[in-house]
Order: structure tokens, then sequence, then C-alpha cells
């Protein structure tokens, strides 16, 4: 871990807001007596519209619940549960009690109070704008926690992004290793490309093109993956073919423009930030050769819910990725339409592989805790890390959240 003593995770008592919190309980209540689950009490009182099958949410704290919901309703919940204020029924699993809450996520909070969004939403702090010097620092919060955080949930390809499934009995190394089949051939990556992968992640996808006799340029601004990547390229015998710098994509330098035949990008573009895009965009037109190709795999949302969320600051920015910001298909087209020369030419789309993908990281995630614990991190950590992986997988159950692989070229 890169700071164990002043954790990112840790949290603050939760604030007092008699009204608000009042206000929080009555929209709640509201909406699970609409909901197919359950929220049970202390006390045996029960709410909600599902019978005693339906996922259980246990309050354990109600009062602190309700006071951080009342406080910010996008992070209270996510606070509340790695606090220990509610918790899931004994037969629950949490990305089936979350799931009916991702389907309505529009419709819990009335529409009169809805109007009143930009006058609560909190905006991304200053220090988390992905500057270049932002992005290493944002970076380093996830990213750099410990490689050997990653390798206890993650599949031995340590690929940390949605695979691709061909059947429910696959095994996640496989679909993972046909997801990044999928980006090179939409790539067209052969013996002979010249590749760039901005983002490289632990390696796997470099050292798949370099199986390929592709020569590969690799950039990452996380130290600790940029190590354990290099061993891994000199393990599989194609460290002569692949270059891996610490580097940001703004900082690749002029003297490579239009000498990549291909590049390549898995979920990079989430860390990007809004303001940055065009730049981002910009820089792989200008590295792209004459007649060369672009994959991009990227988390999306509906555009009218991105345009909603575009200036919040919620529990995943807060905890989890901090910069990041989700862009849907069409914010992706203005981009390209107005700072590049390239469109989106091929669209695949892997959102339930997605859900399919959490469920088996939150899995081997519970099933290692004991080991992840040893290495230093704590139960609010493991609280944190489980709403994490349960509130995505239910994100993309619903189809709030797709991931597509996005192939690209010049008009």
């Amino acid at each position: 871990m890169s700071d164990v003593t002043a954790p990112s995770w840790t949290l603050s008592t939760a604030p007092t807001t008699p009204f608000r919190a009042r206000v929080a309980r009555a929209i709640i209540h509201n909406a699970v007596n609409r909901f197919p689950v359950r929220v049970t009490f202390p006390d045996g009182t029960v709410w909600g519209g599902g019978d005693a099958s339906a996922p259980e949410l246990k309050l354990v704290r109600p009062d602190s619940l309700f006071n951080r919901l009342g406080a910010d309703s996008k992070i209270g919940l996510g606070e509340a549960y790695m606090a220990g204020d509610w918790t899931t029924g004994d037969d629950t699993d949490l990305a089936d009690l979350l799931t009916p809450f991702a389907a309505r996520l529009t419709s819990i909070v009335p529409k009169p109070l809805q109007r009143l969004r930009g006058f609560v939403d909190e905006r991304l702090p200053h220090h988390e704008r992905n500057t270049s010097e932002g992005s290493r620092s944002n970076i380093e919060r996830h990213y750099d926690l410990s490689n050997d955080l990653f390798a206890q949930f993650l599949d031995p390809s340590l690929s940390y992004s949605s695979a691709w499934f061909e059947s429910p009995e696959e095994s996640l190394e496989t679909a993972q290793l046909r997801k990044i089949d999928g980006i090179l051939d939409q790539a067209a990556v052969t013996a002979g490309s010249r590749v760039l992968e901005i983002g490289s992640g632990w390696g796997s996808l470099a050292i798949r093109a370099a199986e390929r006799g592709a020569t590969v340029t690799t950039i990452t601004l996380s130290q600790e993956q940029a190590a354990l990547a290099q061993e891994r390229f000199e393990a599989a015998g194609v460290a002569d073919l692949i270059e891996i710098r610490l580097q940001d994509y703004r900082e690749v330098p002029q003297s490579e423009t239009g000498t990549y035949d291909a590049i390549v990008s898995v979920e990079m573009i989430e860390a990007v930030g809004e303001e940055f895009w065009p730049t981002y965009f910009q820089t792989i037109d200008r590295l792209l050769a004459p007649g060369g190709r672009v994959s991009i795999q990227a988390i999306t949302m509906a555009d009218h819910r991105y345009r909603a969320t575009r200036n919040s600051y919620g529990w995943i920015q807060k905890y989890i990725f901090p910069g990041g910001l989700i862009p849907s298909p069409e914010a992706v087209d203005r981009n390209l339409a107005e700072h590049t020369g390239l469109r989106v030419t091929a669209t695949r789309s892997l959102g339930p592989d997605y859900a399919r993908t959490l469920h088996l990281w939150r899995e081997a995630f519970n099933q290692n805790w004991a080991d992840i614990n040893a290495l230093g991190f704590d139960e609010t950590f493991r609280r944190m890390w489980e709403f994490y992986l349960g509130y995505c997988e239910a994100g993309f159950r619903t189809g709030y959240l797709d991931v597509l692989q996005l192939q690209m070229r010049r008009r």
C-alpha cells in the first residue's frame, strides 16, 4: 500500500442534520414502498414493497444512515455502508439489493426536489482535476494501492476491465483474453504493427500484441503497475518488443506524430476528465499513422444521464476513482467531430459481461479477504470495496451503465 497511515478511505463521524435527515428518511420511506426490497430496523419495523423473499437492507444505526443521506444523498448511502450503519440481510447479495435502486435511480428523489440539484451538487475538488499533476495523484490513489491487493481478486491475466464471455461456464481469464483480442482485432494489430497503448494496466494487452509480432509502446502513470508489467514482459519473453514509459498521454513527444499504426486504450478515458477529452482525442489523432486504426474500451452512460451528472461529485469519485467521469457515446462522437478527423466506425457492447466480471471479482475479493486484510487493509476498506463492486455490478445489470469497444478511423 502507498500510505497505510493516512488512507483515503478514512471516514468522518456522521454529520448531525436533523431537518435534512428527516427529509432523507421520508424520501427513502416513500421510495422503498414502491421497490421490491425490504428495509428492516433494529426494533423490528419493516419498510418496503417486497415480500419475505425480497432483498433486505438491514439497518444497524438508522439515525446515522439518515444523517449521512441528508448531508449528501449521492455519497451518504455508500459512506453509511462503509461505516456499518447498514448491511444486507443474511440471505441477500449486495448487488441483488442495489439493483432495484439502480433501476429506479432517476425516480428515487421526487421531481420537485430534483430541480434543486444545481444548488446542492458538490463539484469536483480543484486538486482532483486531471491536469498532468492531478492525473498522477488520482491514478496513484487507486492503482498504486498494492499490486498484491489486485492479484487477490483479478484473474491471472491481471486484467482490470470488463471481460467478454461466450458462455456462463467460461473462465474469467479466457473471457479477458477474448476482450483483449477484440481490442487488437478492432485496431488491426498484426505482425509488424506499431502500437501505442494509453494506460498499461499490468501489461496483458501489450504482451498479447507483442505475441502477434507487433512492437508496442505502452504508457502509464502508475509506478506500481509499470514495475510489475516490466517483470511480466520479461517472463513472457517479449520484453524486446515492448517499451513501457511512466508518461502522461499529453507528454508523448511531437517526434512521434503519425508513427503508430494502432492506438489502443482500455477503460482509461473515464480518468481523463471532461475538460481534457479534446486533448486526449487530439493526441490520439496526432499520433495515429495514415490509415491507422484506434480501439478504445469505454464505460458509458446514456447522454441525458451524463448531462445530468457531469458536474456532480459522487461516492465513486470521492473514494474509488478521483477525477473520474463516465462519458456518453454521444459525448465521444461530439468530441471526435469537433476536435479531430476521427469517427467511430464499429461498436461492440459488453455491458452484461461487465456485470458478470464484477460479480466474479467481488466473490474472489470476499473469499480472499483474510489475505487482503493481512496486507494492511482494514474493515472500512473491505466494506468500501464491497460497495464499489456491488454498486457497479448493479449499474451494468440494469443498463444504467454500458461498456463499449469503439473502433475509430479517420473520416
